[in-house]
């Protein structure tokens, strides 16, 4: 017997922090990074808040680490809200649902009602019961996996990524369609699933570009917000695979942002999975049958899957040239040396990773560290 259900309630479209006009008589805990306060973007959040109660919890990182898990959840003790809210990237969201979370478990503290914002167009993590805390000192990321993690309320205003740079445009967006890829290949994919990924991959092949040429298209990003947000439903029904699992685990030991891990490795995952081999196969893999099928669906022609998957994946090469991406990890200012002194660390990280177990082949530890060097 399977399952679905989308538990949080999405407000989407331009006006959609006006929602927020709810919370005027609660007392609020604000989860978020130092740039959205220095900014001034927090004011748009608080300008409907304004005759409400709120603290600030503005220390949150890039790779949120447990210290600072720890610290959120003593002010979350202290203060004793009734509504959480996280704006900013994946990090603010999986930082407050990490803080919510602890908070329950260590500190016996009662249900609070938990709003994401994101202000970037990449996590999913509005909608997914999936967070990723990191242990610096160990150099290793640990997913964080609950449906108590899920946010109640989902907020994609797209004002608020308008002023998202055109580097990080490129790296979240790719991050979107690894998550609506991978998922619609995961052995947990279902009818439900494969709906939202499909959605997510057509909006991400006719919109991230003209999002990232142009931060003044509204209906552009407002399509990357909702493709984001479709592929974060798509993975936290199906899962992920290979490529986050190993993503994760780079990320942990390189410290190279995860959506641009997650588009250098890509293209090497799609055509691993798909396991094409010469010109004669007449049986094809379901990967890579369904790889072919989003092939299809963003306009690609071909006789068969092995050219339908060839083409899928010059499609990805191509927006990752045109958006000036990075093909290589020593392209992120990491050395040869670097990665070859946490290769074996990072192969046996990813088969131990939650997300491999959805990958729809299996690998070797020998053959995950032939692939990082391919994309060394």
């Amino acid at each position: 017997m399977k399952e679905f259900e989308v538990k949080t309630k999405v407000f989407f479209g331009t006006g959609s922090l006006n929602y927020l006009k709810e919370f005027q008589n609660r007392k609020i805990f604000i989860v978020t990074d130092p740039f959205m306060v220095k900014s001034g973007i927090i004011d748009r959040i608080l300008q409907p808040l304004s005759e409400g109660s709120y603290t600030i919890f503005s220390d949150v990182v890039p790779d949120p680490p447990m210290e600072l898990v720890v610290s959120g959840v003593s002010q979350v003790l202290e203060y004793r809200p009734d509504v959480m809210i996280a704006l900013g990237g994946g990090s603010s969201i999986d930082a407050a649902k990490a803080i919510m979370q602890f908070a329950k478990q260590i500190g016996g503290y009662g249900k609070m009602l938990f709003v994401a914002i994101p202000t970037t167009s990449g996590t999913g993590s509005e909608v997914t019961s999936f967070a990723v805390i990191t242990d610096k000192g160990k150099g290793v990321k640990y997913p964080l996996v609950s449906d108590e993690l899920l946010p109640d309320i989902a907020i994609l205003e797209p004002e608020l990524v308008k002023s998202v740079p055109p580097a990080i445009v490129a790296d979240t967006g790719l991050d979107v369609l690894t998550h609506a890829i991978e998922a619609y290949v995961s052995t947990k994919a279902t009818d439900f699933s494969d709906a939202f990924a499909e959605k997510a991959v057509k909006l991400v092949f006719e919109y991230l570009l003209r999002s990232y040429q142009n931060s003044e298209d509204v209906i552009a990003k407002e399509k990357m917000h909702n493709a984001s947000c479709l592929a974060g439903i798509a993975f936290n029904l199906a899962s992920l695979g290979l490529n986050h699992a190993i993503a994760h685990n780079i990320g942990g030991k390189l410290h190279i942002p995860h959506g641009r891990t997650n588009a250098i490795l890509l293209p090497y995952v799609i055509d691993y999975n798909a396991n094409i081999t010469g010109y004669s196969m007449r049986e094809y893999s379901e990967a890579a049958k369904k790889y072919a099928k989003l092939a299809n669906l963003i306009g690609i022609q071909g006789s068969n899957p092995r050219i339908l998957v060839k083409a899928f994946i010059q499609e990805i090469e191509k927006i990752m040239h045109a958006m000036k991406m990075p093909r290589k990890l020593t392209d992120c200012k990491v050395s040869q040396e670097e990665v070859a002194s946490v290769v074996d660390q990072i192969a046996i990280g990813a088969l131990e990773d939650a997300c491999y177990e959805t990958n729809p082949r299996t690998i070797t530890k020998e053959a995950i560290i032939e692939l990082i060097k391919k994309v060394s």
